[in-house]
């Protein structure tokens, strides 16, 4: 049996060090305790979660090294590697400090109220040394700060965690700071929520209770109270803010962005919509710890930190965690059936109102992540489906089929069903469709196959009634039924995105266009322009545009309610069947 200090001396250790708050700075000294004769090491390009090359290596300052008392040359080979040429056999320790100010999930933050970070920020890798143990110690911690992690503490070794190799360093996120703690177990397994930058009325034990209740049902799903879950410990890291909303997932834990108002609050009962969008996050994030985090594309079974890891699986690993996100708040008992086909419906309109569902497929979706869906733009919706939110329709497109079906089944037969088969471990698409083949046939294993890899719009009207729900349609909002998405602030229109087959796009209007008057009249809000029309003519607009210090006169042709994207809206069929009625408790209370 190895003993602690043998375990530390041939550990890859990082002491990360609070060096200057108000500069934004940690201090990072790596030591390598047997280095190669000429040792690499090098800085992730991208986080595995987030799928974009975010340049990490960017935010790395001034790099030393030192073997001893001698002074080792250091030579930077590309953007994010550098090599070392060491002497004889003693450690290598390399230092340099690294800028930290983004407050998202993904990189690392610093500043005198918190701290945060992935490893993938500030750790490099020491190649050829992956497999060994890595420990993380934190120094300079100010006064009343605590750390938040759930990797594993270091016996007997103060502010000191370890993982058994690099992968597992970088599936482990740090939150630092006077933060606000709590903790709840669920089907046996300790959870802790950790919560920074929190209002004074925030009702920690409501939340503590509700994400315990989406826990508890989710480790059923996945368990059926047969097996133990696969993390010995859960620790969620939310960092509340005036705006955000974001979060990823990680083996063990995940870090969360929210704004503070969306938290629950002292004295108040009600569930509003932030502390729904909330408990949706909790609950995606969560479920992520089954499927992506352990059953996770092929591709994925190592990952490679230094470029980009393609996959055209992203609609099974976030679209359906998408569409169970929501779907365990209804079941665990958290939000009502009606609140629930309402946030269905909310997704049905986000993609149904975007052009790109024609011309991307959520494969094709998947695989260009990279630089697409992750690099949005102007044009992103004429060009872009997301394989989040029609990779949610799809899940629930096949779970009403298979439910329908006269061999009863669901998707989540199919989700436990690659559970079991993989061992908790990658699959392909191939094994799914198999999967799906064993549980409702060839047919519907090639329905899934023509709904990921084609554009039409997915039979969800038809699959709904079957289970007692009404589709049906909402008056659209003007910007709807002009084809655009603007942005108001004080006053001033601009023109974001400009959608295809569009009247605003036959009238000529172009992203960043601010709108400046319609018919003679100054205008403020889109939603003014029908104040405005010219009952000679009460069909067109004429609109005054500024584009580039140009003012511009457009004629816009106002088109009919009928002709333009309308919102969806589902609601419970009145006298239902029976059978539908069957077929719908199953479905929402699993």
């Amino acid at each position: 049996m190895t003993s602690p200090t043998a375990s530390a001396t041939a550990a890859i250790h990082y002491r990360v060090a609070v060096s200057d708050l108000h500069a934004h700075r940690f201090e990072v000294t790596l030591t390598v305790p047997a280095p190669e004769a000429s040792q690499t090491l090098s800085l992730p390009v991208w986080i595995p979660g987030s799928y974009l090359v975010r340049e990490f290596s960017r935010h790395v300052g001034v790099v030393t090294a030192r073997q001893g008392q001698r002074e080792v040359p250091v030579r930077q080979v590309s953007k994010n590697t550098w090599a070392f040429d060491c002497a004889g056999r003693g450690a290598l320790v390399v230092s340099y400090p690294v800028y930290a100010f983004d407050t998202s999930v993904r990189a690392a933050f610093l500043n005198a109220q918190r701290g945060f970070f992935n490893p993938t920020s500030l750790c490099l890798r020491v190649h050829g040394k992956e497999s060994l143990p890595h420990r993380i110690e934190i120094a300079g911690l100010p006064k009343g700060w605590d750390i938040g992690t759930a990797m594993r503490a270091v016996e007997g070794a103060s502010q000191q965690f370890e993982s058994a190799d690099y992968d597992e360093l970088a599936d482990h996120p740090f939150e630092l700071g006077p933060f606000w703690r709590g903790e709840f177990v669920a089907e046996g397994v300790p959870h802790e929520f950790i919560v920074s930058g929190a209002l004074p009325i925030l009702d920690g034990e409501r939340l503590l209770r509700d994400a315990q209740r989406i826990c508890e049902a989710q480790i059923a799903f996945w368990h059926c109270h047969k097996s133990r879950p696969p993390m010995d410990r859960y620790v969620f890291l939310l960092n509340c803010v005036d705006d955000g909303y974001g979060g990823l997932e990680h083996r063990a834990s995940t870090a969360l962005i929210a704004s503070r108002r969306d938290l629950p609050r002292l004295g108040q009962n009600e569930v509003s919509d932030g502390y729904v969008k909330l408990l949706g996050l909790i609950s995606h994030e969560y479920f992520h710890t089954w499927n992506v985090k352990r059953l996770r594309p092929d591709v994925f079974e190592r990952y490679d930190y230094e470029q980009e890891n393609y996959t055209e699986l992203l609609w099974f690993f976030e679209g359906f965690t998408s569409y169970y996100d929501d779907l365990f708040l209804v079941r665990s008992g958290l939000i009502d059936e009606a609140r629930y086909l309402k946030l269905i419906a909310q997704t049905f309109t986000q993609v149904l109102g975007a052009p790109g569902r024609k011309h991307q497929s959520v494969a094709r979706s998947s695989f260009e992540a990279w630089t697409k869906y992750y690099r949005q733009d102007e044009n992103t919706p004429n060009a872009v489906v997301s394989y989040y939110a029609k990779g949610a329709m799809v899940a629930l497109a096949l779970d009403l089929t298979l439910r329908g079906a006269e061999k009863t089944a669901s998707l989540d037969e199919l989700m436990r069903g690659l559970w079991k088969e993989s061992g908790g471990g990658p699959v392909s698409e191939a094994q799914i469709l198999r999967k799906l083949t064993d549980l409702g046939g060839e047919l519907a294993a090639q329905s899934l196959s023509t709904w990921v890899h084609g554009t039409d719009d997915l039979p969800l009207p038809q699959l709904l009634e079957r289970m007692g729900v009404r589709w049906g349609h909402d008056k659209p909002t003007l910007a709807q039924r002009l084809g655009l998405r603007v942005s108001e602030s004080d006053g001033a229109i601009t023109v974001k995105q400009v959608l295809l087959d569009s009247a605003a796009l036959a009238a000529g209007l172009s992203a960043g266009d601010e709108l400046i008057a319609c018919n003679g009249w100054r205008v403020r809000k889109l939603e003014d322009l029908p104040l405005m029309l010219d009952q000679q003519d009460p069909q067109h607009l004429t609109l005054l545009v500024a584009r580039d210090q140009r003012m511009l006169t457009l004629t816009l042709a106002l088109p009919t309610q009928e002709g333009a994207a309308r919102p969806v809206c589902l609601g419970l069929l009145d006298k239902a069947p029976a059978r539908a009625q069957s077929l719908r408790r199953a479905w929402l209370g699993g």
